[in-house]
């Protein structure tokens, strides 16, 4: 008995504990808004918030913009809110409760609580008048009309309701093949939609009950993105090739085209205003495209290696460049007059700035390129306001994100007291960029989390994102399935581990040829050295045991798990990995017919060593495998396919099935859950 006090004494002096003070579910009350929309005259502002698993509608305007909450959704049942906007008359708030909408296999119902009954995914509208709340009907992707008219589409059809008239949802028109965007002319007239056709997709313009639709220059290709002129005589809009094409090399890295046309719309005719260089960065557009005025079109693209906003004069064709720098563009949104585009970049006076984002903006009639955050925050998805004001989530390395409003150089932050009481913002760490070189020589970044205190030597983690084209960041992400990490990062360096994140090859924020490398994924998995590269890292620092190294990632960072487990298990002692791809030589099903890609069997075979599966002999790391069987972007056949091999060759496992969630833990709960049991394997096979 005294030699055991002794040892216990001895134990406990050579390493000091670091206290633990807060709780997953503490740091889980995080709030995190989303859909952040303004009316037409920048006086009113409405957003969804997540508290808890709860979602609902808050609302706010001018001139002192406090905040109130417009729905009771009260209870943690996975029931998303998207599309929240304003109807043009400025009388109606309009929102989707339900569905996945970031599921890129399909979005539908989503039932979490497994009930009996399926939840629907219906439309509700809010009147600001009477904030009286009513379920207009099932459908989804909504466009507003002119004055109370509401557009929107259930399976591939477009349905229109008056929503100041007390009617029953009516369908607009009937068509063959699916309806996937719509745009109201200016005068409300006319509705401009895109049709896929297979192989092909058209551009449509409806009228009215008795005129045949219009089709817009019609052809073989695959058009997108209609856009009206103010006036309403042209259309501009993005042309692609349709079809299946030839059987080229598929490791053969490949331009992809696309062009700018511009189509009169009395006589139908197109004419091409601008082509994309037949390069490999002007491959590859991105979703922002606008017809601000009459002079010209603004558009996102990635020629110049970065993603960035250029403007195309229409009556020169001319090309100028609205935001020259090393840094990437995002969540752009135009102003409701037309005059200036909002944006979130990677760009500051710091290196560290890279990982952060801060608001821009362009004067569109002087070109003039405005900073309107800096500093050490994360701020993201802004919309213009009233008197060249603005709104726009911020957060910090602490702070979680909410509403920020600024007007004339002074911020107000919304919503301040909405934190609860226990959740410890004080306690967070504030991550550092890191840096490090991988054997190729590429610079990656990553954040490193760390409590100070405790032992000498503490265990350490990598954390992969998914995506792949994600980038972490040196502060609370404005990504949902983000937030969740970065909170579960913390949590593990409260509980004294050191949490380094990597933010590898094929992630977004770095250019181009970071985001692009030549034998990628399926192609070689060129970026698992980075997670590689990260792990050494992490053990090489005086303050990390380099034989306690784990690591665990979701989705594409559940792939990058799995590989570092399978290939290095001698580094990564530990892991977890979450709804993970493990099988990449179907990415290549044998085609039909005669004509075969000349490196088929080149291509399947790199896929099939580029896969987990390839290296299961050499996988002696314990795991934990967790997934959810309604994942809408990563199957779980992919998780029970593994499992089943792990079963034949009698290797050890622990694993988690959730039923009836998806890829993004929509119920609060199960985020926790799988949060809480990640932690509780890596303190077991690292701390314990």
């Amino acid at each position: 008995m005294k030699l055991r006090l002794i040892f216990i004494l001895f134990v406990l002096i050579s390493f000091p504990a670091v206290s633990q003070t807060f709780t997953m579910e503490e740091i889980g009350k995080f709030t995190f808004p989303s859909e952040l929309t303004a009316d037409q005259t920048g006086t009113q502002l409405a957003w969804a918030m997540f508290e808890q698993g709860k979602r609902n509608v808050y609302y706010a305007k001018a001139p002192d913009f406090t905040a109130e909450k417009l729905t009771s959704f009260d209870k943690d049942d996975g029931q998303e809110i998207t599309g929240l906007r304003f109807s043009q008359d400025g009388n109606w708030l309009i929102f989707v409760r339900g569905g996945d909408h970031g599921g890129y296999l399909y979005s539908s119902t989503v039932n979490v609580d497994n009930l009996p009954t399926l939840p629907k995914v219906e439309i509700w509208k809010i009147n600001l008048t009477t904030q009286a709340i009513s379920i207009i009907g099932e459908g989804d992707d909504l466009v507003v009309g002119p004055s109370s008219t509401l557009a929107f589409l259930k399976n591939g059809k477009v349905f229109t309701i008056d929503l100041a008239k007390d009617l029953e949802p009516s369908q607009l028109f009937d068509i063959k093949g699916s309806v996937n965007s719509m745009e109201y002319s200016p005068d409300g007239k006319s509705l401009a939609f895109t049709v896929n056709r297979g192989g092909h997709q058209l551009i449509g313009i409806y009228r009215d009950a008795e005129t045949p639709i219009q089709f817009i220059a019609p052809s073989y290709h695959r058009y997108s993105q209609p856009k009206w002129s103010a006036d309403g005589s042209k259309i501009a809009f993005i042309k692609a090739l349709g079809g299946t094409g030839a059987a080229f090399p598929l490791l053969e890295p490949r331009h992809a085209p696309w062009e700018i046309w511009h189509a009169d719309v009395a006589i139908g005719e197109a004419e091409m205003l601008w082509k994309a260089p037949e390069t490999l960065r002007g491959s590859y557009r991105y979703f922002f495209f606008s017809y601000p005025n009459e002079n010209e079109l603004v558009f996102e693209s990635y020629h110049d290696g970065w993603q960035h906003l250029y403007s195309l004069d229409l009556e020169t064709k001319a090309e100028s460049l609205l935001t020259p720098g090393d840094y990437m563009v995002e969540q752009i949104k135009l102003s409701p007059d037309g005059k200036r585009i909002l944006f979130s970049a990677n760009q500051g006076p710091t290196e560290a700035d890279k990982d952060r984002r801060h608001i821009g903006s362009v004067e569109l009639g002087s070109k003039k390129l405005n900073w309107e955050t800096n500093g050490e925050g994360i701020e993201a998805y802004p919309v213009a306001l009233a008197e060249n004001g603005l709104a726009y989530f911020s957060a910090s390395a602490k702070r979680p994100h909410l509403v920020t409003i600024k007007k004339e150089g002074e911020a107000k932050l919304l919503q301040a007291d909405l934190l609860p009481t226990d959740f410890p913002e004080e306690k967070l760490v504030t991550p550092r960029q890191v840096k490090f070189t991988a054997p190729d020589g590429t610079t990656v970044y990553g954040q490193l989390f760390e409590k100070s205190g405790g032992p000498a030597q503490k265990p350490g983690v990598v954390f992969v994102h998914g995506g792949p084209q994600r980038q972490m960041l040196l502060g609370w992400s404005y990504m949902d399935y983000y937030t969740n990490t970065y909170a579960l990062n913390q949590y593990l360096a409260e509980m004294g581990f050191v949490v380094l994140s990597v933010n590898f090859r094929l992630g977004i924020g770095y250019g181009y040829e970071f985001h692009r490398p030549a034998y990628g994924y399926y192609q070689g998995a060129v970026e698992y050295q980075d997670v590689k590269a990260g792990g050494e890292f992490l053990a090489n620092l005086p303050q990390v045991d380099g034989d306690k190294i784990g690591i665990y990632g979701g989705s594409y960072g559940g792939y990058l798990t799995a590989l570092a487990l399978a290939r290095d298990s001698d580094l990564f002692k530990v892991g977890v990995d979450i709804h993970g791809v493990h099988d990449l030589d179907g990415r290549y099903d044998l085609p039909e017919g005669y004509e075969v890609a000349p490196d088929y069997e080149e291509a399947k075979e790199i896929a099939w060593n580029s896969s987990p599966i390839a290296d299961l002999d050499t996988w002696t790391s314990p795991v934990l495998f967790i997934h959810s069987d309604d994942d809408r972007n990563v199957n779980v056949s992919q998780t029970t396919n593994l499992i089943r091999r792990f079963d034949e060759l009698k290797k050890p496992y622990e694993f988690i099935l959730i039923p009836g969630d998806t890829h993004h833990w929509m119920k609060w709960e199960n985020m926790i859950r799988v949060s809480n049991e990640t932690a509780r394997f890596l303190k077991k096979h690292l701390m314990d």
